[in-house]
């Protein structure tokens, strides 16, 4: 407990919690090895400060996220930051995970980028299917930064990755106040949107967001199954983007 106090006094509540059921899974081994009789952690389950959920501000209305995706397209700053907000967008992973992603990470012929696992929230490698979209968009931001560094370097230095608060500084300059839009926010717009489409299986949806499944047997079918529905599941959210970008089509009638 004495240990886990440390980091709650950090104000680390979710890392407290994960830390404890990480040395939970290295007791249970040890019982099942006969190398302990019992496992400490069970007891500190409602001992532990409970994980406030920070919902983050997202537009999940089609209509005002196609505005949104219009006001991107139309950014005048830095290009880098156009194309990792476009980016956002078609592949809804957390900024993190993209402004420190770096070109070794891509094989962009095979339209697939691999997230290493100390770069993951949970702490698993990630795989994002890439929709021809986000590999035109990455082939251009390869003209600017390519090379084996960042794709998204800071302004001030190519050893450092593009600042967190780039993303969130150029949503309110497009006009999106802090309640509107947030970078973290079109995961969520793509979790609601995905989700009430009804095509495709929310587990496949949850395995797309990283979402670690805490059954170990089940996490390797999600990895398993779901793969091939999650390459086109993201080519379809890709061509989704563009039908909402493009707002209302003008068909003409028969007199």
């Amino acid at each position: 407990m004495a240990v886990l106090r440390t980091v709650e006094a950090r104000g680390r509540h979710e890392t407290a919690h994960r830390l404890r059921a990480t040395i939970g899974e290295v007791f249970r081994f040890a019982i099942a090895t006969g190398r302990a009789n019992v496992d400490p952690t069970y007891p500190l389950r409602g001992a532990l400060t409970a994980v406030t959920v920070k919902h983050r501000p997202a537009i999940t209305d089609p209509v005002s996220f196609g505005a949104l995706l219009r006001s991107i397209a139309g950014y005048d700053g830095a290009p880098e930051t156009r194309i990792a907000l476009q980016l956002l967008a078609l592949t809804f992973v957390r900024p993190g995970e993209l402004r420190n992603a770096s070109w070794s990470e891509f094989d962009l012929d095979a339209a697939l980028w691999i997230i290493p696992a100390g770069r993951m929230k949970m702490r698993k490698p990630h795989r994002v299917p890439l929709a021809s979209q986000a590999v035109s968009l990455l082939r251009d931001l390869n003209a600017l930064t390519g090379g084996d560094g960042y794709l998204f370097p800071s302004a001030r230095s190519a050893e450092r990755a593009m600042s967190e608060n780039t993303l969130n500084a150029a949503l309110r300059r497009l006009g999106y106040a802090q309640g509107e839009a947030t970078a973290h926010g079109f995961r969520a717009t793509a979790s609601t949107m995905l989700n009430e489409c009804g095509t495709w299986n929310p587990d496949a949806i949850e395995a797309q967001l990283a979402h670690v499944e805490a059954d170990e047997v089940r996490r390797a079918y999600q990895r398993a199954a779901f793969w091939d529905e999650r390459i086109k599941m993201m080519s379809w959210w890709a061509d989704r983007c563009d039908e909402m970008r493009q707002g209302a089509k003008i068909i003409s009638l028969r007199a």
